[in-house]
């Protein structure tokens, strides 16, 4: 893949939200503004500063109703990037980043929203919920587990936008040390209590397993049901590298026809048997959402309606999505002449 475009952008602000959580907040020059147009719920990629590790973070602004950039870390125990922004981020500080990525975005913002979210996984779902109620006319319910009344981010910011959307607006707060942790069961009668549409989720990941067991057993639609996940990266994305070329090879190698689906365009292109299929797709001009490219962070996440691939690496999808015909780009090999693929 082509290396990404880095950018240096300088800290205007950092704002203490709970004990352990800060925002970050980035001034844009108008010069790159444009590179940074991004969609609710998407994340930005970070190099911490002194090392070679990168860390993705959520926005928690809202394009069209925030002017700068803010991304919401909490503090992670050992955690390498969290611990160094929160020690260390201040005004004038330069970090690199790189331009928004992600697929954890709804495609509209007239609908009904569940909103799901545990901890500082709120992140990402603050954005949505202010891109629906500020740019959209839908409605949003948002489930918010924390672990006690003191770890509740964006508290006073909630409470606000409560009074100012009275009849589009429901917060429903889960604290842990009054309520226990949350069930299946429990959040099961929960949800049935409330109308939706779609539904995004952020959070731990056992409090998302909860969730999606919850939501299945009401027989909620899969493609309408969105998880964001992070994990590590593992390899600089920062780093000046072209993996697009298969491995020199004195073999010949095998070649089949994927057809690929996206935003109404259907394209037909030849898928060889060493590359991925994001090395395939991008070798012949067709961009579809990414970023990791380790299978860490699924927003290449798209779904195989023919054939069958390998997947050499996944961290994210689960069994469920797996049997739903779901495959990472980044990490999927052909194996099958023949493959149709659609990126929702």
């Amino acid at each position: 893949m082509p290396a990404p475009t880095i950018h240096r952008l300088r800290v205007s602000d950092v704002i203490e939200e709970t004990a352990d959580a800060r925002s970050v907040v980035f001034e844009i020059d108008a010069t790159i503004r444009d590179r940074f147009a991004y969609r609710p719920g998407q994340f930005l990629t970070l190099r911490i500063p002194g090392t070679t590790h990168a860390r993705c973070y959520s926005l928690a602004s809202a394009p069209g109703l925030d002017d700068d950039l803010k991304i919401t870390i909490k503090r992670v125990d050992q955690g390498l990037g969290s611990n160094w922004l929160c020690d260390n981020a201040r005004r004038g500080v330069e970090i690199e980043v790189l331009e928004p990525s992600g697929v954890f975005t709804p495609k509209g913002l007239d609908a009904r929203y569940l909103l799901v979210a545990g901890g500082s996984g709120v992140t990402p779902i603050m954005s949505i919920l202010k891109s629906v109620l500020g740019a959209g006319n839908g409605e949003v319910v948002l489930f918010y587990a924390n672990r006690d009344e003191q770890s509740v981010i964006f508290e006073e910011e909630l409470r606000s936008l409560c009074a100012q959307h009275p009849d589009r607006l429901w917060v429903e707060h889960w604290i842990e040390t009054i309520q226990g942790r949350p069930t299946a069961d429990g959040l099961t009668d929960l949800f049935r209590s409330w109308d939706f549409d779609e539904v995004f989720v952020c959070g731990p990941q056992p409090f998302m397993d909860c969730t999606r067991k919850a939501l299945s057993a009401m027989d909620f639609p899969r493609e309408r049901l969105h998880i964001e996940r992070f994990t590590s990266l593992g390899s600089d994305p920062f780093a000046d590298t072209d993996e697009s070329e298969p491995a020199p090879t004195s073999e010949p190698v095998a070649v089949s026809t994927v057809t690929v689906r996206k935003g109404g365009e259907e394209h037909t292109v030849q898928w060889p048997a060493n590359q991925r299929l994001l090395q395939a797709l991008d070798a012949n001009g067709i961009v579809v959402p990414s970023s990791c490219a380790e299978g860490v962070c699924a927003s290449c996440e798209c779904r195989l309606t023919a054939g069958s691939v390998e997947m050499v690496n996944n961290q994210v999808l689960e069994e469920d999505d797996i049997a739903d015909g779901y495959i990472l780009a980044c990490q999927a090999l052909p194996r099958a002449d023949v493959l149709e693929v659609e990126f929702e």
